[in-house]
This record gives C-alpha cells, structure tokens and sequence, in this order.
C-alpha cells in the first residue's frame, strides 16, 4: 500500500479495487495505481486529502461511474457533454450553449 493516512475502510477498498484489476489480468504495478487513485479521489471529495484536482471534486464520483473512464479518458462513448462544452468553450465556439452532444463534437472536429 502506498503511504497514505488512510483509514482501514479506505485500505479495504483498496484492496479490493487492487485484487480487481489483477483479476482482469492488469499488471501489478497498474492495478496498485488505479486502487490509489480511486481511494485518494474519495478522501479528496470527502475533504481529508490535502490535494485536491478539480476532477476529484467536481468529476462524478469514481463508484457512481462504475469504471466508464478507467484507463481511458474518454471511456466507450467518448467524451462527456461537459467535457466537449468546455473544450469549445477554450476554443472559443459560439452557440455552444444550445449544442447537442453530436453538435459540439462535430464543432470541434472543424477546429
């Protein structure tokens, strides 16, 4: 386990994610980041992490997602309107605000 202050839930948990993503035939090394991540971004959207990204706070949290994004970010149906709104938004689109999902992509792929 990385040095963490975790509490024996969290340890649990990662444990278990870990034993997980061996099962899958991840390797060792991937499936201990992967159990990190997912503990560390829980303690971060609970408030006992000392460091916070804003995809820990503000991104759905990682058991409510149910894996959509692991390993890819992503996941199988792409991006998320969010992100795609925000990716136009840094590119400076206009009318992205009344874009469908299809529509920002498609904006975006012009740029």
């Amino acid at each position: 386990m990385p040095q963490q202050a975790w509490n024996a839930k969290q340890e649990r948990q990662y444990q278990h994610i870990k034993q997980q993503a061996e099962q899958r035939g991840m390797s060792t090394e991937r499936a201990e980041e992967i159990a990190a991540r997912t503990v560390n971004k829980e303690r971060a959207r609970s408030g006992h992490a000392t460091q916070q990204s804003e995809t820990s706070t503000e991104d759905i949290s990682s058991h409510r997602r149910g894996g959509i994004r692991s390993g890819n970010r992503y996941g199988p149906a792409g991006r998320t309107k969010e992100q795609l709104y925000e990716d136009a938004r840094r590119a400076n689109i206009s009318g992205r605000s009344k874009m469908t999902k299809a529509q920002l992509e498609k904006a975006l792929r012009r740029t």
